[in-house]
């Protein structure tokens, strides 16, 4: 998907409160059923089935049918990175003073601090990895994206980082997925997917159960603090 043409679309279906609840369900990747949607998002099933119809059809999300039941999902990284990204617009521009927006006043802070968006990391320790790599020369910003050093490459492969999760060019290697609560970018796009692959493969990270939390283990508290001081 094209992203660019989409965004006054999109920034019209997430204009409607119950639309962005249950899009900001949904924003760690996982499937679910349309009643959980409707209770999520505080509407009748009659309202939320609209609902979902309009961002199905908008290329927001994808609906399954398994039984009696339609199961929703994020459509794709690149339509997680839309909502994530123009949520975060709204909230930085938003008239002073601000009214709490829905999205982020409970957050936790561990949700501030570590969470997953989409298929990859986000949050205050996202957000430090990917300046210490542009720091110590892993990454260099290329237009809106960025690109490995032949340095990069070689201590992303001794990580044991899969720098070919999507070899077929339809999604970026490296970009910037500015974060909501940062207001910096944390790394997306075939790389952001590996790294999490990785800290969740080697015990850095614990997903949490129906929820876009992550907790960062005592082991990963060692690791993170050497990446973070990567030379």
């Amino acid at each position: 998907m094209d992203v660019a043409p989409q965004i006054p679309r999109v920034a019209m279906l997430l204009a409607d409160p119950a639309r962005a609840a249950m899009l900001w369900i949904l924003i760690d990747g996982t499937t679910r059923p349309a009643g959980e949607l409707a209770f999520a998002a505080n509407v009748s099933a009659q309202s939320a089935s609209a609902h979902l119809a309009k961002l199905v059809e908008g290329g927001l999300l994808v609906a399954e049918a398994l039984g009696r039941h339609r199961y929703f999902r994020i459509a794709s990284a690149e339509a997680a990175h839309l909502v994530e990204s123009l949520a975060s617009f709204a909230a930085a521009n938003r008239p002073r003073p601000p009214r709490p927006p829905a999205l982020v006043r409970s957050m936790s802070s561990q949700f501030l601090h570590a969470r997953t968006c989409y298929d990859h990391l986000a949050g205050e320790t996202a957000v430090q990895v990917l300046q210490a790599m542009l720091t110590a020369r892993w990454l260099i910003p290329v237009g809106t994206e960025f690109e490995p050093t032949p340095l990069g490459m070689e201590r992303l492969t001794a990580l044991g980082v899969d720098l070919c999760q999507d070899c077929s060019g339809r999604r970026a290697f490296a970009r910037g997925c500015v974060d909501l609560t940062q207001r910096r970018p944390h790394l997306a796009g075939a790389l952001g997917a590996g790294l999490l692959a990785l800290y969740l493969r080697e015990g850095w990270v614990l997903r949490t159960p129906r929820s876009r939390t992550v907790s960062i283990t005592p082991k990963g508290q060692v690791a993170f603090a050497r990446m973070l001081d990567m030379q």
